[in-house]
Parts: C-alpha cells; sequence; structure tokens
C-alpha cells in the first residue's frame, strides 16, 4: 500500500501532484493507494472545483484510491480565506462528490468494500489476514471547533448533533473492525483517520474513539497498526504503550513529495513494515 495525507498542500503541490501519483504507479509493489485526509491546505477556498480536481486526481492512480475526509476540506472551509462556508454544507458536498457510490473504491480499476450505512465513508476489507478500516475523525476538535469564519463563537447544535453522530459511527465501526477480526482469527487490524489524535494529547472529541481502540487493541492477540495524518511530520511510535499497537503518522504538506510503502506479509516475519519512499524529481 502507498499511505499518504495532507497532500496536496497550496497552489503549488496542487500543481505538481502529477510527479506523486506517477511515482506510486510506478512502484510495482503498490497494489492500492490510501489517502488520510486534506486534500487541500488549510488556507486554500472549498469550491466544488477544487473538489472535482482532487478526485480527478484519485481517478487517475492505477490502482484503487481509500480516502478517508480531513478537516481542511469540510469543517475549517468556515475560515474567510477557505471561501466562508458554512461546513455542514461542504461535507455533504465531499460526500456527494468522493463518496456518490457507498462502498466502492476511486480509481481506475472498480473494487468493492464494506462501508457503514450511518457514515458512507468509513469503509472496511479484509486481506492479507487484516481487516483494514477507514474511522472519520478529523482534527479542529474532530469538528466540534466554533465557526468563527462565519462568525460564530460557540458550537452550534446542528453541528454538535453532527459531531455526536459522528463519533457514535466511529466507535461502533471500531468495534465491528475488531469483531471481523477475531471472528475469522486475523492476525492484524489497521485503522486509518486523519487526526493526530496525539498532538499532543486527544481533544475532547477525539477522547471516546481514542478509548475504545484503546480497549480493543488490549484486548486483541493481533497486532494493531493505527494511520494519522494531520501534523504533516513523520511519526513512528506507540502512544497506547501496548506491545500489539503501533501508530505512524505520515509526512505531509511540504516538498519533496514523500509516500509510505506499508508492506503487509502475513505469512512469515513481521505482519506490518514499511519504508518512506521520497518521490525524486528532475
Amino acid at each position: 500500500m502507498a499511505v499518504i495525507g495532507d497532500v496536496p498542500y497550496g497552489l503549488e503541490q496542487e500543481a505538481s501532484v502529477d510527479l506523486l501519483v506517477h511515482a506510486i504507479n510506478d512502484d510495482p509493489h503498490v497494489r492500492l493507494a490510501l489517502h488520510l485526509g486534506d486534500i487541500k491546505s488549510g488556507s486554500t477556498t472549498c469550491t466544488d472545483e477544487r473538489f472535482a480536481a482532487a478526485l480527478a486526481t484519485f481517478e487517475s492512480f492505477k490502482d484503487p484510491v481509500v480516502y478517508t475526509p480531513g478537516d481542511n476540506e469540510w469543517t475549517d472551509c468556515h475560515r474567510v480565506n477557505n471561501g466562508g462556508y458554512n461546513p455542514l454544507e461542504r461535507l455533504a458536498a465531499v460526500r456527494s462528490t468522493f463518496f456518490a457510490e457507498p462502498g466502492s473504491l476511486l480509481g481506475s480499476r472498480p473494487a468493492t468494500v464494506d462501508y457503514q450505512a450511518e457514515l458512507i465513508e468509513n469503509v472496511r476489507w479484509i486481506e492479507s489476514r487484516v481487516a483494514f478500516a477507514t474511522l472519520h475523525v478529523i482534527g479542529s476538535n474532530n469538528g466540534l471547533s466554533p465557526w468563527t469564519g462565519i462568525g460564530i463563537t460557540e458550537p452550534t447544535a446542528e453541528q454538535t448533533e453532527e459531531v455526536d453522530a459522528r463519533i457514535a459511527a466511529a466507535v461502533a465501526w471500531v468495534d465491528e473492525t475488531f469483531d471481523a477480526a477475531e471472528r475469522r482469527d486475523l492476525r492484524g487490524v489497521v485503522l486509518a483517520m486523519q487526526a493526530d489524535t496525539w498532538a499532543p494529547a486527544p481533544s475532547s472529541a477525539q477522547q471516546a474513539i481514542v478509548d475504545r481502540i484503546t480497549a480493543r487493541t488490549a484486548a486483541f492477540d493481533g497486532e494493531v497498526l493505527l494511520l494519522q495524518g494531520d501534523s504533516h511530520t513523520y511519526v513512528a511510535d506507540n502512544p497506547l504503550a501496548l506491545d500489539n499497537f503501533t501508530r505512524i503518522v505520515v509526512h505531509g504538506e511540504t516538498t519533496p513529495f514523500e509516500y509510505l510503502r506499508l508492506t503487509i506479509n502475513p505469512v512469515r516475519g513481521e505482519l506490518f513494515t514499511w519504508e518512506r519512499v521520497p518521490v525524486v524529481t528532475g
């Protein structure tokens, strides 16, 4: 798998993101790309045209693409320099653009995955004795930060309702993913989200999800890998201090581009291995 996030970030990267796509397409080891959210920077507009350009980029990958949304493409769109949108309207636009056919992966080789009825962007698939799942968990306090760009200084009732429902759905999706892994005696679980939940600690609207991941990991016999973006700087650590847990934050925002090549080997040795792959230009 090629894992990326926080890209393209700004106008320069939008103009050159094809370099990253071509590098991943040319990697003979990659069979799937996973984007951890933030398909734009936090200071560019949240237009339908920008979303359409991001979708075209996803469709230019030769392998299927799994995408989980970030905060920059919807909940932060209230900012004046983002266009002063109502974030919930932009969330609806993200869903209609990138998840128009629930359960279908993006890209030129259609494939299907399980998806959560309550939150169609949360998907799950099983491959190589591992259960993979995306969780719509984002920065900006998981979407609860006030929409100050449009003059709102406290979370609205509609905003709070959306966040609470998304937290409940994420917790349920964690449980269903671990249940599937245990039922099928799988060797591992991979969870993917945009938010860096240890930057430096889980926010109030992220804590319940982190708590459920912690509890299920502690009770699971296999390995658990949590993939995150958001903070832009590569990290591989174990903030839960559990023997079977690893967390990776992928590099983002700055050039040169890079991607994380994640290898899953269910047969022998380490289940999860990875390396940072720089995109060489010129």
